[in-house]
């Protein structure tokens, strides 16, 4: 018999949407945050640009609003995307009253105040940032303040392996917990939740190539997915631009500020060529910029470009890019008289679990918050520093929502146990390992930044034999973190291959040869389970 705990909400995933919505409902309810590794590993600790919020005189709602939309090349949902830009002021204090400590300046007339830099497809100065390690100091704060909390219990190390509905007679199901694989005693458990939430992250795993780190495997989206909800837009996957290329830099990602402060990107001969590309040059936004990076290096058959801002003062760029300097410092690149070698990488999973404005997915009890969710903010391409905004700015929404509907007298239910009656333990591990650098290899090579119908013809037709082999595999032996990640990766490149063979367009992040130019009406790619 499995072991199973009790909570009134279930928060999976420990970044800063599932932190942020922790601390909101810690006054009134139990909650149980599920982290995959240590607490603090996660997209959000390593995001480095900043967050993006009016706050100076000169900037408007209307201006944020207006640039998200451009960016999202025409299928926002204008509507989240105004609620998004009115949100964001009054989050970023909360933030702020929780201990992070945004970069200051003193103005004209001596008064201190945020200090604002601009990123692609910004018009004006809005990202609140804490030098360049924004994420950190935000992941870092939060949880400080979740360890004060007596009603958040942590379970760290922990793997979600899937949804429990309710049985019903009704059409619309209802969740009431998941099943968790402890990897600290390697034993399946048990939640039963009153309300559960998803705030798994993306799934930019998928990719060879990615500047997010190993938990972004795409467990929230499969797992809403089997569970019976929709997903939207997941074609539409952003490759930042600039990645360190270097063979000791992991995935390193270099922030996008760098371009906001006047950093060029310059060919292996030192010529510039982004404004070639786009009027906006090195502002224009990531996908433009992605794409122009891949262009270049498939042109020349060069391994990297070059991110160059060796012309700004040695002293601004030790003071505005510490964590870069040093990074790159020690491996022999000094960035303040030399360009740094870049690649563009998987960044982030704009499509998701479709939800409204609350967070409620099509499965009653069931939320989806952070980069696991489509809220329509995003459309075609996320905007630089929109990404840890929607999280801040969702998980306030969620949790009024929750607390107004949350009903703790209710007696908690005796879960299903869990059935493992006729599985033995794996010989086989290499088959996962072989598995797992196919399915990122041909994606890649297939369903990456510029793709055509033929390619994700033969991406479609891989993605399904590795399914029947993985669940084969999956009913015959216990789980195991690989095991439960590659699943889920599986499932996901599964809905990005058809959510891109449905878009007959170029659109955004999505560039396909065989249709070059953008259609007249189109909205959200959706996907029914």
């Amino acid at each position: 018999m499995n072991k199973q705990h009790n909570c009134d909400v279930l928060i999976i995933g420990s970044g800063a949407a599932g932190l942020t919505l922790a601390l909101h409902l810690a006054k009134t309810a139990d909650v149980i945050v599920l982290s995959k590794g240590p607490i603090n590993e996660g997209s959000t600790f390593y995001a480095q640009g900043g967050i993006a919020a009016v706050f100076d005189e000169n900037d408007s709602i209307d201006f944020h609003v207006d640039d998200t939309l451009i960016a999202g090349a025409g299928i926002c949902d204008e509507d989240v995307v105004r609620f998004t830009a009115e949100n964001a002021k009054a989050c970023l204090e909360w933030l702020i009253e929780q201990g992070v400590a945004f970069d200051q300046e003193d103005s004209e007339d001596g008064d201190t105040k945020y200090h604002l830099t601009r990123e692609g497809g910004h018009s004006h100065r809005r990202i609140l940032h804490s030098a360049d390690a924004t994420g950190q100091a935000v992941q870092e704060t939060l949880v400080t303040r979740i360890k004060q909390h007596n009603r958040i219990r942590v379970f760290e190390r922990y793997n979600a392996i899937d949804l429990i509905n309710k049985p019903s007679d009704d059409s619309k199901k209802t969740c009431i917990g998941a099943y968790i694989w402890n990897r600290n005693s390697e034993k399946v458990e048990s939640i039963h939740a009153r309300k559960t939430i998803l705030a798994t992250g993306g799934a930019s795993k998928v990719y060879q190539y990615t500047s997010n780190p190993d938990v972004a495997s795409g467990d929230g989206i499969a797992m809403a997915w089997r569970a019976g909800c929709r997903v939207a837009n997941m074609e539409f996957n952003q490759f930042h631009p600039t990645c360190l290329f270097h063979p000791e830099a992991g995935t390193f990602l270099l922030t996008e500020a760098l371009r906001g402060e006047g950093a060029i990107l310059r060919r292996p001969n030192g010529s510039r060529f982004m404004p070639e590309f786009d009027e906006r040059a090195e502002l224009a936004p990531r996908d433009i910029v992605a794409r122009a990076i891949d262009y270049e290096m498939k042109r020349l058959g060069a391994d990297c470009m070059y991110l160059d801002i060796s012309h700004k003062s040695p002293n601004f760029i030790k003071q505005h890019f510490p964590t870069i300097y040093q990074k790159t410092l020690s491996l022999g690149i000094d960035m303040t008289s030399q360009p740094i070698p870049i690649v563009p990488a998987a960044h982030y999973t704009c499509g998701g679990v479709m939800v409204d404005k609350q967070g409620q997915t099509d499965v009653n009890n069931l939320y989806a918050i952070g980069e696991v969710a489509y809220t329509g903010l995003h459309g075609a391409n996320r905007m630089a520093s929109n990404s840890l905004l929607e999280c801040l700015v969702f998980a306030r929404s969620a949790a009024v929502d929750i607390e107004t509907s949350l009903k703790t007298n209710e007696k908690y239910l005796k879960l299903p146990a869990w059935d493992e009656s006729r599985v033995t333990d794996s010989d086989e591990e290499v088959v996962i390992q072989h598995n797992w650098h196919e399915l990122r290899l041909f994606m890649w090579d297939y369903v990456g930044i510029v793709r055509t119908t033929k390619r994700l013809e033969r991406a479609l037709h891989r993605v399904e034999l590795l399914q029947r082999e993985i669940q084969e595999y999956y009913l015959h032996f216990k789980v195991s973190n690989n095991l439960l990640e590659l699943r889920n990766l599986v499932q996901v490149a599964e809905l990005i291959i058809r959510s891109a063979m449905q878009r007959k367009e170029s659109r955004g992040l999505h560039y396909t040869l065989d249709y070059p130019d953008v259609a007249e009406q189109t909205g959200p790619t959706i996907v029914e389970p």
